[in-house]
């Protein structure tokens, strides 16, 4: 083959996969699907045109069932299932292309965000599923600031929500307002890790922190409980507050409680993290009031006996 026909092969593949990524966008994943296999046929070996391929079939093998829920809150529930499958799928393939991937997010979560909306419009009031879900879609569009006002709203009508938290705060993240990133990340992971999902988190702030652990050899399900301590540690949970007397009264009654637990389990992989995170937020609160520095000695000494490594990275 000429340069010149190579230079024309290479543009008509590039045409196809511009017109392959507006067709995914559509959610035409048929026309997507036959546009791709145009562009394979062409250059079997162009990388990352088979795994585009792959990425509209597997939508293309969903968009009947999909289609044919009648209720938006199940169509929409659907849709966000699929999204947790596919991501994954994806990350196996390697080598998909960045804008197939944002044209699938960008239809499954707009799409997701029409049928919400509809549930809402309907009149189904400060619902804080249905809020949090408008906040979810929305974040996966790119509408920051339009997350953050439902994740608020969601907010609102369940305080102590772990999971709703944690989106908010990766929201917040996500938009450029780190401090209030930091926050709400903080009191998300001290309120319950174990509800916190880590794949719905898009924020840079968790995902490295995410990523060095599971260098560190951490996994699920103990990896989320870790989070918290190590965000401490290396200065992303970075954003401390003095606490007022009801919690520091609920915080030394879960710690006590959590020592008991801890010397009753053989092999405490949760628990272990979850009673350091309470350390430091004790620890940090002493701090915050002026107590006396022996406090502070004693809960760090408690630290050393119960994982030295932590102690170390802690005070060093």
């Amino acid at each position: 083959m000429t340069e010149g026909q190579l230079r024309t092969r290479d543009d008509e593949i590039g045409r196809l996969l511009d017109a392959a990524c507006r067709d995914l966008r559509e959610g035409l994943h048929e026309e997507a699907f036959v546009k791709l296999e145009r562009a394979l046929a062409l250059d079997v070996g162009r990388p990352g045109t088979a795994s585009a391929l792959k990425c509209a079939a597997f939508w293309r093998e969903r968009q009947a069932w999909l289609d044919a829920l009648m209720d938006p809150w199940e169509q929409g529930e659907a849709i966000l299932a699929q999204w947790k499958l596919f991501v994954p799928f994806a990350e196996r393939l390697g080598d998909v292309p960045e804008r197939c991937l944002f044209s699938l997010k960008q239809r499954a979560f707009s799409t997701a965000l029409a049928l919400y909306r509809r549930v809402l419009e309907a009149g189904a009031g400060e619902d804080p599923e249905l809020l949090s879900r408008i906040g979810r879609c929305a974040k996966g569009t790119g509408s920051y600031d339009q997350a953050v006002e439902f994740l608020e709203r969601a907010n609102r009508e369940r305080r102590e929500d772990a999971a709703i938290l944690a989106e908010l705060a990766d929201a917040y993240s996500l938009a450029g307002d780190e401090r209030e990133a930091k926050v709400f990340f903080r009191e998300a992971f001290f309120l319950d890790p174990q509800a916190v999902d880590l794949g719905l988190l898009e924020s840079p702030l968790v995902g490295r922190l995410v990523a060095r652990l599971r260098s560190m050899g951490y996994a699920e399900p103990e990896l989320a409980e870790w989070v918290p301590v190590y965000g401490a540690i290396f200065g992303v949970f970075s954003v401390r507050r003095e606490l007022k007397p009801l919690e520091l009264g609920r915080l030394k009654q879960a710690i006590f409680q959590l020592e008991k637990e801890v010397r009753r389990e053989a092999s405490p992989r949760v628990l272990v993290p979850r009673l350091v995170n309470r350390y430091f937020w004790l620890i940090d609160h002493y701090r915050a009031v002026g107590e006396q520095r022996e406090r502070v000695e004693e809960v760090l000494a408690r630290i050393r006996e119960l994982d030295p490594r932590v102690h170390r990275d802690y005070t060093t």
